[in-house]
């Protein structure tokens, strides 16, 4: 185990010269409100790449993977990496299809406002920033937990350091400073991760010796048939594409990168690395198995892991990686957050200038912050509410982007189709009350809900959806000119 004090003034450090650096970088030049939101047609292809890969790769990575893998086992890691990489390969076909449309956007919920009208972009807007603040709360919470565990720092300490210093930066730099610190943390990020693997194997003399005990006595958690795991990973695709379609911090990257080439070059090397990271994480838990880990600990597997077999080094080393990984989520969640409100509060007030809306979304990365230090300081569970925001997003997605390539979908139907969806996910959802609202028809475990709560949300949005653009009149056809007419740079 770490000193705790040790821990605190690491922590403190890394976090103040990472706020300072990218402070420091936004200083060297101006800073327009689309610098600060967007950053426009600043990122080619490799800093697409490392921003992307520096958001997509948080805390999580280090804590659900291998969870998952004690009790889900191999087959559901690999549902996982699939699930994360679906989102970055979606983009590189969507992401296009909204800059040819929207040249001059900002944020999805802009295209939601002028495509459907107020009742589904408000809804939209909604799910935006639940299933963002959830996020953010979770990665402070994932962080706090860790450090706890590796040095005995008090909650509030580790989620107070790390929130209003990576805040602090991102309020003052947006964006750029975003971008810019999560390229230096890419390039430190993946050689840690493989180190931290590498070494944790190492102690436990190889993946063959390490596996042993799991082939004897829980070889399930290796099989790629194993019924839980699959129908988790199933969950999982579904949940994570679902999402992260709504994550507005991959929608500031569609517009950050210089063209259409950078764009899918950026999402697609991101979705091949993010695969083998959450497997081989994800092992790691598989591994802790093996060791004896109790189920109190499975949500922080990983460090349970390193600190029963690993030498202070490495535990430093994991402790170093926890924090730029958290950082370079944390700044994304926060300026993505602030960057759909004051996109949307820009069109509800056309009065406001430039100087205002950067105010406006300086205080709301501050405020953003305060409660998430909060919910983080208590170590509250979070994966619920996850959940609960996953399947709304699930009910949702395709009646949002249906309306990108069909002329006839109203909002009306989108509406409609999203409530459709919703509810029948509901019927399925697992309850803390009771198992779940349909027990009294079907009696499934938890692992089987899920999936069919999932796949229940998102195929009844997907069939009343394509329902009512069948039954809708011709007469009645959006013209896509509008969304490059009505959406327009703000001015400065």
């Amino acid at each position: 185990m770490i000193d705790s004090t040790v821990a605190i003034l690491i922590t403190a450090v890394v976090a103040a010269a990472f706020a300072a650096a990218g402070v420091s970088y936004v200083r060297r030049g101006s800073l327009s409100v689309e610098d600060y939101l967007v950053a426009r047609g600043s990122t080619g292809s490799t800093v697409a790449t490392a921003t992307l890969v520096a958001s997509v790769i948080g805390a999580w990575v280090l804590l659900s993977p291998a969870e998952a893998g004690t009790w889900a086992g191999l087959v559901a890691l690999i549902g996982y990496g699939i699930g994360q990489a679906s989102p970055l390969v979606a983009f590189v076909f969507v992401g296009p299809r909204m800059r040819r449309l929207m040249p001059q956007g900002h944020s999805l919920t802009e295209y939601v406002k002028h495509r459907y009208g107020p009742a589904m972009h408000l809804f939209t807007l909604g799910v935006i920033v639940f299933y963002m603040f959830v996020f953010l709360s979770a990665e402070l919470t994932g962080i706090a937990k860790a450090f706890e565990l590796l040095a005995g720092t008090n909650l509030w300490i580790t989620a107070l350091i790390i929130g209003l210093l990576t805040a602090g930066y991102t309020a003052y730099g947006g964006l750029r400073a975003s971008i810019f610190t999560d390229t230096v943390q890419f390039v430190m990020i993946l050689p840690l991760l493989l180190i931290a693997f590498l070494a944790a194997v190492s102690y436990l003399d190889g993946i063959g010796d390490a596996l042993a005990p799991i082939r004897e006595d829980s070889s399930h958690l290796l099989s790629l048939t194993h019924r839980p795991g699959v129908e988790f990973g199933i969950t999982l695709i579904i949940a994570i594409l679902a999402s992260n379609m709504f994550h507005q911090g991959f929608w500031q990257r569609v517009y950050s990168s210089r063209d259409d080439t950078s764009l899918r070059r950026g999402f697609t090397i991101s979705g091949a690395i993010v695969v083998p990271v959450i497997i081989l994480m994800g092992m790691l838990g598989i591994m802790a198995v093996g060791r004896g880990i109790g189920l109190a600990d499975s949500p922080v597997a990983l460090f349970w892991l390193v600190r029963e077999i690993a030498p202070t080094w490495v535990l430093v080393t994991v402790l170093l990686l926890a924090l730029m990984l958290v950082m370079s989520s944390l700044d994304t969640l926060l300026n993505g957050i602030a960057s759909a409100v004051v996109t949307d509060l820009s069109g509800f007030r056309p009065t406001i200038n430039a100087a205002g809306l950067l105010r406006s979304s300086r205080g709301i990365t501050v405020v953003l912050i305060l409660p998430a230090i909060l919910i983080a300081s208590q170590g509250y569970s979070v994966l619920y509410l996850f959940l609960i925001a996953d399947m709304v997003c699930a009910a949702a997605v395709f009646p949002v982007f249906w309306g990108l390539y069909s002329k006839r979908f109203s909002g009306g139907a989108a509406v409609a189709s999203s409530i459709a969806g919703l509810v029948g996910g509901i019927l399925f959802f697992p309850t803390t009350a009771a198992p779940y609202l349909t027990g009294w028809i079907v009696d499934i475990d938890w692992a089987t809900q899920l999936v069919v709560s999932f796949g229940v949300a998102t195929g009844v949005s997907v069939l009343m959806g394509l329902a009512l653009t069948a039954l809708a009149r011709t007469s009645s056809s959006f013209d896509f000119v509008r969304l490059s007419d009505e959406v327009q740079l703000i001015p400065e």
